[in-house]
């Protein structure tokens, strides 16, 4: 059975993506810590991180540390939350938001709803920070 996130990627679910490359996905969490927060995601279905390749894991914590910095630049904040919590959906995805202090790595305090227009506007920001960074061969249009 497919998940929410296989799903997503295979555009049978809306999705507000940021990344996309032949392993992996970013897309912006429904129920974000802060703006800009994405989910990285590899296209394969893996449960838990753990059993995850290493090679694939690499290449979804790469992929998560250029999604990183360039919300930092985009909302010039002073860190990148990288958590992999993984109980909501079996399919390994890595949570990667601008932080400001340990308060905004509460999931208790993410949002349970945000404005659409809200949410394309953040998409549009980080699509071109990552474009500006030089990644623009995997930001989606």
């Amino acid at each position: 059975m497919s998940t929410v996130f296989t799903k997503i990627i295979k555009g049978e679910l809306p999705g507000r993506f940021v990344w996309s490359d032949d392993r992996a996905v970013g897309f912006l969490s429904i129920n974000p810590l802060t703006p800009g927060h994405t989910l990285v995601v590899p296209r394969h279905e893996v449960d838990h991180w753990v059993d995850a390749e290493p090679d694939l894991l690499a290449h979804v914590t790469a992929v998560s540390q250029a999604i990183g910095a360039a919300q930092r630049d985009a909302w010039q904040a002073p860190r990148a939350g990288l958590v992999v919590v993984g109980f909501e959906v079996p399919h390994l995805h890595l949570h990667v938001f601008p932080a400001w202090e340990m308060a905004d790595f509460d999931f208790s305090k993410a949002a349970r709803s945000v404005d659409p227009a809200e949410q394309d506007a953040h998409m549009e920001k980080l699509r071109g920070a990552l474009r500006a960074a030089g990644h623009g061969e995997h930001v989606p249009d």
